[in-house]
């Protein structure tokens, strides 16, 4: 039996107050965590307990074992990675969610599960200034929207037959190939592994100088293949890359794409929500030819963890690819309701478009937009300071988002390895102070800092003191 709900109200309230504080406080606690491997495990009993504990104990346990242990991505200072923010309103959707606790794998199981998933991912599309023709849906994370776009790429041409028959010791399968560019993210390669293409059928092509993949260098290379009698399938471009938050030419792409018949798939999902800001749609040119799209609320959308919109165009190519009901999961709605089951791996679902919803609706697609470029000029302004430092500071990459490349080469050093662990030094410096956390990254042999601005809590103070503590690492 459950415990009553007078102990949840309780305890409930607690937490409220406890969450608050929290996000009140945030920026007073060591942005990274301290602690070494092992640690959290060594305090914790090796076996469940036999008999109950009570929730003042277990709450408690919260600032004894989980506070040491948590690097604060919700920390001002956390300029790692991507950052994110896991926002008010986003937070309160997940309690919700948790207390609802819905199935979303067929409509019947929850159709406001479904419904709603239909409605916040359209005005996703909407608030990006995406035209009509998409079909949206809700993931965990960009990797598997990925896999999914890549799957229905494989699945277009149902002369292969690869749902039927597999790949595996088919003498009649030519070799599938995709493409992206040499800095697209590791979730390409992995849906290759996953989809059973091989690694060996990813072509990384090659970049210009600021790091977007070169459109006559795709065309050689689909070229290339086709003479040697592989398969072209698909081209992923990328539009904000990890490293460098890069936009490859995608109308540029898209027309090599039509021409040569292949599947084109957009990763941005972190610079895809710039598309929120009206002025930096051009960025973004040439979208409307693209078959699919990843984008993560997750990441600049203020959403928590975890929450991935894929939009596609030609859904019913998905469903080819996954669909498959048993007996215990038929129902009477046929095709007047969507079943999400039918477009993924999954049979359950979790109800992530409430959160979303809430933070489109309580910050407002206006709201939305300013956060974003507010964070961008964050980042115009400290790549300025570092662009004006001299004294071997220098910026490495294009600042098109709210993500700065940039290292420090002392005066003289030519040698990359010296540079390079003088810039890791600079690092683990800055991140042991506790006020910020910043990584790294290699543009292709450089060594080279990141610093990428995307919460909330961020402030021009916030940047001021990491550009203060990079200066005396760097002394």
């Amino acid at each position: 039996m459950d415990l009553p709900p007078e102990v949840f109200a309780h305890h409930s309230h607690r937490l409220s107050d406890w969450i608050a504080t929290y996000l009140r406080e945030v920026g007073e606690y060591d942005v990274l965590s301290g602690v070494t491997p092992g640690a959290i495990r060594a305090q914790l009993p090796k076996s469940p307990p036999a008999a109950a504990e009570s929730l003042d104990d277990i709450i408690a346990d919260i600032d004894r074992v989980v506070m040491p242990g948590a690097t604060h991505w919700n920390h001002p200072g956390f300029l790692a990675y991507f950052a994110n923010t896991a926002s008010v309103p986003g937070i309160l959707g997940e309690m919700v969610t948790a207390a609802l606790n819905l199935n979303g794998m067929l409509w019947r199981t929850s159709p406001v599960a479904t419904e709603l998933e239909q409605v916040v991912t359209d005005w996703l599309r909407q608030l990006f200034g995406m035209g009509d023709g998409w079909f949206g849906m809700i993931t965990d994370t960009a990797s598997i929207s990925t896999m999914y776009a890549l799957a229905a790429a494989r699945e277009r041409d149902p002369a292969l037959g690869i749902r039927q028959r597999g790949m595996a010791g088919r003498s009649d399968l030519p070799r599938l190939r995709i493409y992206c560019s040499e800095h697209a993210h590791s979730s390409v390669d992995k849906a290759a592994m996953t989809l059973g293409l091989g690694l060996e059928n990813v072509v990384h092509v090659a970049c210009d100088a600021d790091f977007r993949l070169r459109p006559e260098m795709l065309h050689r290379a689909i070229q290339a293949d086709r003479a040697q009698g592989f398969r072209p399938l698909a081209v992923v471009a990328t539009a904000g890359t990890t490293s460098m938050t890069s936009v490859d030419p995608i109308g540029d792409i898209a027309t090599i794409c039509q021409r040569e018949s292949l599947w084109l798939h957009v990763d941005g999902a972190y610079g895809g929500a710039a598309m929120a800001v009206p002025e930096m749609r051009p960025l973004f040119a040439g979208l409307e030819k693209a078959d699919s799209l990843v984008v993560n609320p997750h990441k600049w959308l203020f959403t928590p963890m975890d929450c991935s919109v894929l939009f596609i165009r030609h859904p019913t190519v998905l469903r080819r690819a996954f669909s498959l009901v048993a007996e215990y999961l038929t129902t009477s709605e046929g095709e007047d309701a969507i079943n999400y089951m039918d477009y993924g791996l999954q049979l359950g679902r979790r109800f992530r478009a409430l959160k979303l919803w809430m933070v489109i609706r309580a910050f407002g697609s206006d709201g939305i937009a300013e956060r974003i470029r507010h964070h961008c000029r964050l980042a115009q302004t400290f790549a300025g300071w570092v662009r004006t430092a001299g004294n071997g500071w220098a910026v490495c990459a294009p600042v098109p988002f709210s993500t700065v490349c940039f290292r420090h080469v002392p005066a003289g050093e030519t040698i990359e390895d010296e540079i390079a662990s003088h810039n890791a030094l600079i690092m683990t410096r800055v991140n042991e102070s506790g006020d910020v956390f910043i990584s790294h990254t290699k543009l292709g042999d450089q060594y080279v800092l990141r610093v990428a601005i995307g919460n909330l809590r961020t402030s021009e103070a916030t940047i001021a003191r990491a550009w203060d503590l990079l200066r005396q690492a760097a002394s």
